[in-house]
């Protein structure tokens, strides 16, 4: 049992469990009964991405993103996950890594500077089992 922490659309593991998009959008132009056979996710929860204020504030400043601008987003996006309903959330799946397979993801190619690389942290200061 355990959590991952994946790129939604790539290939699923044996053994992954259900798949839940931590992402603002739904993937584009695919349909919605799609999402789950194209490997992007069975459930979004969206209240775990980066908001729509937080991004906005990232993709105003010039790529690549130097160490400075990636510390400011990754103290932003804690501080929003700080917030109760975040927090509730993070435990939720915290406690469910205990009992059944599950992962957690988002688009970005690199983890390095995607939120996706913080909620990793999130989680196991919360508890999560996670696989390797």
């Amino acid at each position: 049992m355990g959590l991952r922490v994946v790129r939604l659309g790539t290939p699923r593991e044996t053994g992954e469990g259900l798949r839940v998009g931590t992402v603002r959008r739904p993937p584009r132009g695919v349909p919605k009964n799609q999402y789950a056979t194209l490997d992007y996710y069975d459930v979004w929860l969206p209240a775990l991405a980066p908001s729509a204020e937080l991004m906005g504030w990232l993709k105003s400043h010039p790529q690549p993103w130097d160490e400075k601008l990636w510390r400011g987003f990754a103290r932003r996006y804690r501080s929003e996950m700080a917030e109760p309903d975040a927090t509730h959330l993070l435990r939720l799946l915290a406690a469910l890594s205990k009992r059944t397979n599950l992962a957690v993801g988002c688009y970005c190619e690199d983890e390095s500077r995607c939120h996706r690389s913080l909620l990793r942290e999130l989680l196991r200061t919360e508890g999560a089992q996670l696989d390797a």
